[in-house]
């Protein structure tokens, strides 16, 4: 693009001019961006024509990643780093007094995700290209994503996410590809060649229409693509008020997970995840008939990979295609499409596993419904014939029972590999959620642990601790993660713990910096900095965190000689909008942070902060300036988890429970750099299935917990009985579904412990050196590469511009 700074501020400012037709003083920051995100685009341009072109010529099996999450954050910083341009860049812009810091600001988060299910998608992406492996992702353009957060009174209040209000610099529109996706209408059956066939008449179309996104590869010349799908108005749609069609098709891609609390939402929200997978297959299989006559053997040049339950359609419109349109015996359809299709499974809750209405599925999609009606029916014709007679087996392991359509079964029946996303995870599917699935194939059930891009959230988020680590031990890390480990040459050396320190003291000045931009509350930068940063859910055990810090609240009160270590407590959290609790335990951390940080006896020792519309840019200046980092599910409720992994390597030390990923985190890294608490996930389940667990024992004979759980009604918060009464009967009357209380004394003792161990910042800064050294086993790298090898057969196909 350019050798030097000066070159690239010759080209910015031209460009600038050129594009806005005004002197560089008066353009603004937004104007800026624009431009430089232009110029970035354009470079970019030759090595993602080149990319698909040498896929092309190698014939290079790909893998196509469906999604309904990509959560991207901000791409300007991301790409110049993985471009090798960040520091020309940066110097040309300091030399026009710009700051690229404030340009970056400019950048919306692509709203195009939630949590850590998005964030995984977007990691893997990264990897996938840096590694130069053939794989691109396939999800929905949401006008809107999921929402903007504002507290109003400690409630949660939530506005349209405007992340497209200046244009996406980043994407191009392929309005050549677009193609019409049907909804409703019928099937008409006929003959043809003395074979019945079937076809989906009278429908009502909506337009699919692609937007791509070039996503780099580290340094690499590699750029594979995110193709995102819009939905528009057809152009002959099969129609009655079209003022209503309008609206209807343009909402199937306004806001991601509309709320399903009434049949119109489960409507829309079945509609987007056709509407992802018939756009996706079709520009899948167009893509590949360009380069082979014919889509048997498919599966030898593509890989379908479906992210959680949201995709799974994917399977019945596979299976559409090469019945309907290729003219494929079922036995042929079957074995290409569950050799080329491999799924994902992202939970334990069964509640959360998908289900749809036969009543809603039908209507809106009578032949897919035919489709899966006759997977059913084949699948537990099959199960007949293995277990005669076992009613009961076959019921539990159908497709379609109860008026439902249980889309994780289709998704396991329908695909050639299921995998977990952490060992312990992996293990209680097939020992427990799935474990008939597993008795009947286990050969198709593997693990893979989720894993982080260490480029964005170390490289690019902590530049101060990635040049004392390559100072250290050299920059081959950045290529190769796994050897961080080689710091532990550093275990016992001074100055470089003492470097350590000083790192994670500029992270915790620009992070308590953020802190009152944001709110307005001033820090203790000595204090511990805790912090709980994830998606606000019961499992996930916010309500814990915050009940701990009431009690230490009590105890300030109650004893003038408690003087604990002072800690600042960190949330960060978004709420589902229909998630009445979960937006209840909003409003109590946001009640309980005013009446802690305003105290003056509480105040000088404990402040609650709780950072208002969680994202991913925010989290890039949260996880490098953590010292704590609260990872405290109730054992075998959380999958994986991936922020436990990012406050790792950024060096922060984990409390938490024996869930997820922190088993394997526990392992590396040993007890002693790790604090555990807690019940293990065979006891929580043991309690789940045989009972034994009575919440209000604990309430009646831990005086510490019948204080916290009476303030939540008795007036020790202001207005709290109106508020937090639903808080209060899900402990006690609901007998505290995720062991809350159960856990609270082993979770008091911990954090009791961390505090008296902060304070000998030699052996705290051992512990974080030891977490960071351990944490390159946790980069996506690896977990793309165990995808890559174990799944999806691809390999790497280099890609060299002149």
């Amino acid at each position: 693009m350019f050798s030097n700074k000066d070159e690239f501020k010759t080209a910015f400012l031209k460009k600038l001019e050129v594009t806005y037709g005004k002197p560089f003083e008066e353009t603004s920051k937004q104007d800026q961006y624009q431009v430089l995100g232009q110029m970035i685009r354009e470079h970019i341009s030759a090595n993602w024509i080149a990319t698909n072109e040498k896929y092309r010529a190698a014939k290079s099996k790909t893998v196509y990643y469906l999604s309904i999450e990509f959560l991207l954050g901000r791409l300007l910083g991301n790409n110049l780093l993985n471009l090798g341009f960040t520091d020309v860049v940066k110097e040309g812009l300091k030399e026009l007094s710009i700051h690229l810091e404030e340009i970056e600001e400019a950048e919306s988060d692509a709203g195009l995700g939630n949590g850590g299910l998005g964030r995984l998608a977007a990691c893997f992406l990264d990897s996938l290209a840096s590694m130069d492996l053939p794989g691109h992702g396939c999800g929905i353009r949401y006008k809107h994503g999921l929402f903007e957060q504002k507290f109003v009174d400690g409630f949660q209040v939530e506005l349209p996410e405007q992340w497209l209000r200046h244009g996406n610099v980043w994407e191009v529109r392929k309005a050549d590809l677009a193609v019409e996706i049907p909804f409703w209408g019928k099937v008409r059956s006929y003959s043809e060649e003395g074979r019945l066939c079937f076809e989906h008449v009278d429908a009502e179309t909506i337009l699919a229409v692609p937007y791509d996104m070039p996503i780099v590869g580290f340094q690499n010349q590699t750029v594979n693509t995110l193709r995102l799908w819009s939905a528009e108005p057809s152009p002959y749609p099969y129609q009655r008020d079209i003022m209503q069609y309008k609206r209807e098709t343009e909402a199937v891609s306004e806001f991601l997970y509309p709320d399903d609390t009434h049949d119109e939402g489960k409507i829309l929200r079945l509609k987007q995840q056709y509407f992802l997978v018939a756009s996706s297959i079709r520009s899948i299989l167009r893509s590949y008939k360009k380069k082979n006559h014919s889509l048997r053997g498919l599966q030898d040049k593509v890989a379908i990979h479906i992210n959680d339950t949201h995709p799974v359609l994917a399977i019945p419109e596979l299976m559409r295609i090469l019945l309907d349109e290729e003219k494929m015996t079922w036995e042929e359809a079957w074995e290409i499409t569950t050799k080329t299709i491999s799924y994902t499974n992202h939970t334990t809750l069964s509640e959360a596993l998908e289900k749809w209405p036969i009543r809603i599925f039908q209507p809106l999609l009578p032949r897919i419904y035919m489709i899966v009606e006759e997977i059913n029916e084949r699948f537990c014709r099959s199960l007949w014939d293995k277990y005669p007679g076992e009613w009961q087996r076959i019921e539990e392991m159908a497709i379609i029972a109860h008026n439902q359509i249980r889309m994780a079964h289709l998704a396991i029946v329908g695909s050639h590999s299921v995998n977990g996303v952490a060992n312990l995870h992996t293990e209680i599917l097939k020992n427990r959620e799935m474990n008939l699935f597993y008795n009947h194939e286990p050969e198709k059930f593997n693990n893979k642990t989720n894993g982080i891009t260490h480029r964005r959230w170390l490289l690019k988020a902590n530049p101060q601790l990635t040049k004392l680590i390559s100072e250290g031990i050299g920059e081959d890390w950045i290529r190769e993660p796994a050897k961080l480990v080689q710091l532990f040459d550093y275990k016992d050396d001074s100055s470089f713990l003492q470097e350590l320190k000083n790192t994670k003291q500029i992270k915790k000045i620009q992070l308590s910096t953020r802190i009152y931009q944001q709110t307005g509350v001033k820090v203790d930068l000595h204090s511990i900095f805790d912090v709980q940063v994830k998606r606000l859910h019961a499992y996930k055990r916010q309500l814990l965190n915050v009940l701990h810090i009431l009690y230490l609240y009590n105890r300030i009160k109650e004893d003038k000689n408690f003087k604990p270590f002072p800690k600042t407590f960190i949330f960060g959290a978004k709420a589902s909008p229909g998630y009445y609790y979960a937006k209840k335990i909003i409003k109590l951390i946001n009640t309980v942070a005013e009446k802690v940080n305003n105290d003056k006896d509480s105040s000088e020792f404990i402040k609650v902060i709780f950072l208002e519309n969680y994202r991913v840019s925010l989290a890039e200046e949260i996880f490098p300036g953590a010292d704590v980092s609260e990872q405290i599910s109730t054992a075998s409720k959380e999958a994986s988890g991936t922020g436990n992994m990012k406050f790792m390597m950024n060096g922060a030390i984990t409390i938490g429970t024996l869930d997820g990923a922190n088993v394997e985190i526990a392992d590396r890294v040993g007890q002693e750099n790790i604090y555990l608490f807690g019940l293990y996930a065979d006891q929580v389940l043991d309690y789940q299935q045989n009972g034994g667990y009575h919440s209000r024992e604990y309430y009646h004979y831990d005086k510490r917990i019948k204080q916290v759980v009476d303030g939540l009604v008795n007036g020790l918060l202001h207005d709290s009985y109106s508020h937090f009464e639903t808080i209060y009967d899900s402990l006690l009357a609901e007998n505290d579904q995720y062991f809350v209380l159960k856990d609270f004394a082993s979770y008091a003792n911990a954090h009791h412990k961390l505090g008296e161990d902060f304070v000998n910042t030699r052996e705290w800064s051992q512990k974080s050196l030891v977490n960071i050294a351990m944490s390159g086993h946790f980069s996506s790298d690896r977990t793309i590469g165990e995808y890559a090898n174990d799944i999806w057969g691809i390999e790497p196909a280099s890609v060299y511009v002149k």
